[in-house]
C-alpha cells in the first residue's frame, strides 16, 4: 500500500496527506466524517465489512476519500491493523470512535469487550501515533451519567488501569454486574474517565481528545429499539425530557464540529452530555425513578 501524499503548490514540498481514522459505520461517525474529513484520508473500520463498504461507497460517491476496513474494537490486533493501515496512508490527526453495541441486543461480555476495553485500547494506541495538534473524540452515552456515584478509588482504576488488566477489575465482575444495562452504564463511566486520562497522555503532542454522551439518537438502530422490548421505555424518554423529542446524528456532530476544530482548542479530557435535557429530568423531573 502507497503513502498518500501532497504538494504544497508554493514550496514545492511533498507533505504526508492527513488522515482519519474512524470506527463504527454508522449515522452519527458517518455525520461527523461529513464535517471534519472533506480533503482527508478517511479509513472507516467496523465490525461488519459490508456496512463499512456501504457507508465508503455513500460518502466517496459525494466526493470524500474513504476507505473501508473490517475492524473488531474487542480485539487488539485489529485495531493495531486499522491504524498500521491509517500509518500507511498518512499522518493520523483525527480520530472518530463511533463504534459500539446496544444494552439491549448484546450480552454483557460483549459490552464489556467492545465499549469499554476496546475504547480503552483505541484511545491508547491512537494515542500513541496521533500528529502533533491531532485531535479525537469518542462516542459515550448518556448512561454514564445515570448510574450511582463511583468511589474517587474506582473511577481512578476505569481511568488508569492498564488496559490489559481492566476487566480483572473486581467492579467488573459477573456477581458486581446486574444485567447489561448497567454494563452499558459502567462501559460509558469508563469512557469518559479515560478519556481524561489520555488527554493528558494526548496532550504531550499538543493533540486533545474529548467524549460526547449523546441521548436518544434517530438512527436505524434507534428505529429497531423503538419497536423492540423496550420500545416504551425509550419512547417515554424522550416524550418526557425538556426537548420533547429525540435528537439526529447532525446535532452530534455540531458538538464534535466545535471539539475538533480551533473553536475547541482549549478543550481537552471533557465529556459533553447532548440528550435534550433527559438526564436532568431523570433526576429532578418527570422521568425521575420512583422510590
Amino acid at each position: 500500500m502507497r503513502y498518500l501524499k501532497e504538494t504544497d503548490l508554493q514550496t514545492g514540498e511533498i507533505k504526508m496527506k492527513k488522515v482519519m481514522v474512524w470506527t463504527g459505520a454508522g449515522q452519527i461517525g458517518m455525520a461527523i466524517a461529513r464535517r471534519m474529513g472533506y480533503g482527508m484520508k478517511i479509513v472507516v473500520g467496523d465490525k461488519k465489512i459490508e456496512n463499512a463498504k456501504a457507508i465508503a461507497d455513500i460518502m466517496n460517491g459525494a466526493g470524500y476519500d474513504v476507505t473501508p476496513v473490517e475492524t473488531d474494537l474487542s480485539e487488539r490486533d485489529s485495531i493495531l491493523e486499522l491504524i498500521d493501515i491509517g500509518k500507511k496512508l498518512g499522518d493520523i490527526t483525527m480520530l472518530v470512535n463511533a463504534a459500539g453495541v446496544s444494552p439491549s441486543q448484546a450480552p454483557v461480555e460483549s459490552i464489556l469487550k467492545v465499549d469499554l476495553y476496546g475504547t480503552a485500547v483505541l484511545l491508547e494506541e491512537v494515542g500513541k501515533v496521533i500528529a502533533e495538534g491531532g485531535v479525537g473524540v469518542t462516542i459515550s452515552s448518556q448512561s454514564g451519567h445515570r448510574m450511582p456515584t463511583l468511589t474517587a478509588q474506582e473511577d481512578e482504576q476505569l481511568a488508569c488501569t492498564p488496559t490489559e488488566e481492566l476487566l480483572s477489575l473486581p467492579i467488573l465482575q459477573p456477581e458486581n454486574i446486574r444485567d447489561t444495562l448497567h454494563a452499558y452504564q459502567l462501559a460509558k463511566r469508563c469512557n469518559e474517565k479515560r478519556v481524561m486520562a489520555e488527554s493528558v497522555k494526548w496532550g504531550e503532542k499538543k493533540a486533545r481528545i474529548n467524549s460526547i454522551s449523546p441521548g436518544i439518537i434517530v438512527t436505524p438502530l434507534a428505529i429497531d429499539e423503538f419497536n423492540g422490548p423496550r420500545g416504551d421505555f425509550y419512547k417515554n424518554m424522550f416524550a418526557k425530557c425538556p426537548a420533547g423529542r429525540p435528537g439526529t446524528a447532525d446535532e452530534v456532530a455540531n458538538v464534535a464540529e466545535l471539539l475538533m476544530s480551533d473553536k475547541g482548542k482549549f478543550i481537552t479530557g471533557a465529556d459533553f452530555l447532548i440528550d435534550g435535557g433527559a438526564t436532568a429530568s431523570y433526576f429532578y423531573g418527570a422521568l425521575k425513578p420512583e422510590k
